[in-house]
């Protein structure tokens, strides 16, 4: 009886043994290799994404000197842009300067037609339908003489066409479009200083 309880005994011991043994195995799992491993692969996607941005930020500082060339750029592109589009439509006077430069360029049966105002939050687009007749030498000094205005002009459309007596002289179709600012414009942004004489416009 006595062997027969010391082996129960032995046995109990040896399963509280494995007891604990599991439990120090099971705790470890639980509380120190599990989450050891997921912090180490959160520190590794935080070193990923590290890397990342770093390489983000290499690759945009190479663009920078870029990007500043194109801001200067643009900013020279519309420096003056307040003085070539005046505040007033002052018509009259640009038409007579039309005139006058078709004249200069020896151009004939000479016909300057503004169109209906179109309005804008900023601008006011006031079409030109501009026809004459002439030489072609005397086409091109006219339209050099045109980006030459102080006013900013764009051209939309121009058609040519020869003469059917062949004279060699052509007839000029222009479309244009000059440009005013609107009153809401004035309003927030004051009125534009008078252009000086002689300025160039670059935008036709």
């Amino acid at each position: 009886m006595n062997a027969s309880g010391s082996r129960l005994s032995h046995r109990k011991q040896q399963v509280w043994v494995y007891v604990i043994a599991g439990l120090f195995v099971c705790d470890f799992a639980l509380c120190g290799y599990i989450p050891s491993q997921q912090r180490l692969a959160s520190l590794r996607r935080t070193q990923a994404g590290q890397k990342q941005t770093i390489q983000m930020a290499a690759a945009q500082s190479a663009e920078l000197p870029g990007l500043e060339r194109r801001l200067r750029g643009m900013e020279k592109a519309v420096t003056g842009f307040d003085l070539r589009v005046p505040a007033d439509r002052a018509l009259g006077t640009f038409l007579q300067q039309i005139s006058g430069i078709m004249t200069d360029c020896r151009l004939t049966e000479q016909v300057v037609l503004p169109g209906k105002e179109v309005k804008t939050d900023d601008l006011n687009c006031v079409p030109l339908h501009v026809a004459c007749k002439g030489i072609l030498t005397d086409f091109f000094g006219f339209f050099r003489k045109v980006q030459s205005l102080d006013r900013l002009v764009r051209i939309e459309k121009v058609v040519m066409e020869n003469d059917s007596d062949l004279t060699g002289r052509i007839s000029l179709q222009v479309e244009a479009v000059i440009f005013e600012q609107s009153a809401k414009y004035r309003k927030t942004n004051g009125p534009a200083e008078a252009p000086s004489a002689g300025g160039v416009n670059r935008g036709a």
